[in-house]
Order: structure tokens, then C-alpha cells, then sequence
């Protein structure tokens, strides 16, 4: 087995347990998660396929190298979104924690 399909296979099964989170998990932060999850298997199968010609296809890797900034700026304004809405939910300023009011 070449390294080129060995990364197709694993990219596309990271995008296909990244899709099971965000159909079957209803908690927002793991949903962010599951999306992350796709996102990075969409990013190691565009790897794969820049890497299967002679000279590596730099076009591809420049997406690959853009779509990381892009997820690192949407993840955490999804972060964001999430928090919010959970102050929202609850009525109170800060998100609780987990356990009580333990610090």
C-alpha cells in the first residue's frame, strides 16, 4: 500500500467519524468538534493528492495551508457562539462548570 492511499483511507475515515459526531452528538461543543474532525480529514486527503506527483502540486498545499487558518479562525468563533448560548440558556454570566461550584 502507498503512503498516497494510506492518507486517502485515513482522511476519509477521520471525515466519516467526524460526520457520525455531527449527526448522532446534540452537545454544541462536540458538534465543533465533529466539524473539526471533518475539516481535518478533508485536509489530510488533500495531502494525499498533492503528494502523488513527482514534485508535490504546491497549489494544493497552499489550500491545505489556508483552510488551517481558516478553521483555527471559525472554530473559535464557533467556541464563541457556543459559550454564548449557553449564558444565554442558563441565565447566568459565566458557563458552569461541570461538578458544582468548586474553583
Amino acid at each position: 500500500m502507498s503512503p498516497e492511499l494510506l492518507y486517502l483511507v485515513v482522511g476519509a475515515t477521520i471525515w466519516a467519524v467526524g460526520l457520525g459526531g455531527l449527526l448522532l452528538v446534540h452537545h454544541m461543543l462536540r458538534r465543533v468538534i465533529a466539524v473539526n474532525l471533518m475539516g481535518s480529514g478533508v485536509f489530510l486527503v488533500l495531502v494525499a493528492l498533492a503528494a502523488r506527483s513527482s514534485p508535490p502540486d504546491p497549489v494544493l498545499q497552499a489550500l491545505v495551508v489556508t483552510g488551517l487558518v481558516v478553521a483555527i479562525s471559525a472554530t473559535a468563533f464557533a467556541v464563541r457562539l457556543a459559550s454564548a448560548r449557553a449564558q444565554h440558556s442558563s441565565g447566568t454570566p459565566e458557563v458552569e462548570r461541570p461538578g458544582g461550584d468548586e474553583s
